[in-house]
């Protein structure tokens, strides 16, 4: 049922508070809420040092990734006109990837707060790059162009990566956890690195949401109403390398968010994207959470990093949407 308004918002919201509350409740250590209530006004103790120091910071990035991914998933569907597009599949991911093994394997950066700036870059050329070949020869930009050159460029992209791991064992050992995608063991200097880059992002995501709804259109609609589609196009290819660089950077490539969540939004609230963005940016964070609180308690007191608990999660709810309707449309 396509209808939104108050109650679907009031449901989103909600349902992004529990799971803010789950998230900092539930882990290896059983907590109950008077604990997490008072994890924030007593200092001491050992219970609430996890809340404080380790979940707090968890939850805070959990919550800008999924929206981040999620948002960004939306708008490169919308630009590109591809139901399959995301950060992944288009290759910004294994840009941000590469960008970064490079800095641990050339410059020896090991901070995980230092990661944002490479992640930005590699997100950004990849993305550049995408665009270029996607665009070029008769007929210019088209889905299935765009496609095949993401694919293209993300297999280059990780073969290279592959590679630089394995030359150096340091950088292996390094990036290989980041690398399956994963919210733990991130401090809150990890979440004020990338918070600005991804609040940026969305609100420019937001603010585009009505030139989206007329790009989705076709170029040539989009300008017969005046529209300037190179801007707009500029415009949403600088949100979505904010998102899908900082995100990365945060997490590592976590994989299914920016494909599957604006298609699960799309089912609920229709094909205009002022609110696909924002049920995006609500349903995102509860995704990505819930599957991070899964991973935490199906093999406890060991943790199944969030990566992989989306992808044991979410491919098959995709696979179930995907029979259910077509997804040529966006």
């Amino acid at each position: 049922m396509r209808s939104t308004g108050v109650p679907w918002t009031v449901a989103a919201v909600s349902l992004l508070l529990a799971s803010l509350l789950v998230s900092l409740r539930y882990g290896s250590v059983s907590l109950d809420w008077a604990t997490v209530i008072r994890s924030f006004t007593e200092l001491s103790g050992t219970d609430e040092q996890i809340v404080r120091e380790l979940r707090v910071p968890r939850t805070l990035i959990g919550l800008g990734v999924g929206a981040s991914l999620a948002v960004a998933g939306a708008l490169m569907q919308a630009v590109t006109r591809n139901p399959l597009a995301d950060p992944g599949i288009l290759g910004v991911n294994a840009g941000a990837s590469l960008a970064i093994i490079v800095a641990i394997f050339v410059l020896g950066i090991s901070a995980p707060t230092s990661y944002v700036w490479f992640g930005l870059a590699g997100a950004a050329v990849s993305a550049t790059a995408v665009y270029a070949l996607g665009s070029g020869g008769r007929g210019g930009m088209t889905p299935t162009k765009v496609t095949l050159a993401g694919a293209v460029l993300a297999a280059l992209l990780s073969s290279f990566t592959s590679a630089i791991m394995l030359l150096d064992e340091r950088s292996l050992d390094q990036f290989r956890f980041w690398m399956v995608g994963s919210i733990a063991g991130r401090d809150m200097a990890v979440a004020a690195a990338v918070a600005p880059f991804m609040v940026t992002g969305l609100v420019l995501a937001l603010a585009m949401s009505r030139s989206v709804n007329v790009l989705v259109l076709g170029a040539e609609v989009a300008r017969s109403l005046g529209q300037n589609v190179t801007r707009v196009r500029l415009a949403v290819a600088g949100a979505v390398v904010l998102l899908a660089g900082s995100a990365v950077a945060a997490a590592g490539p976590i994989a299914f968010m920016g494909l599957a969540v604006p298609h699960i939004v799309r089912l609920i609230v229709g094909p205009d994207y002022r609110k696909i963005l924002l049920y995006s940016l609500l349903g995102g964070p509860v995704i990505l959470l819930a599957a991070d609180v899964v991973g935490r308690l199906v093999i406890r007191p060991a943790e199944l990093q969030v990566g992989i608990a989306t992808a044991i999660v979410g491919a098959p709810l995709f696979i179930v949407l995907a029979r259910r309707r077509q997804l040529g449309r966006v």
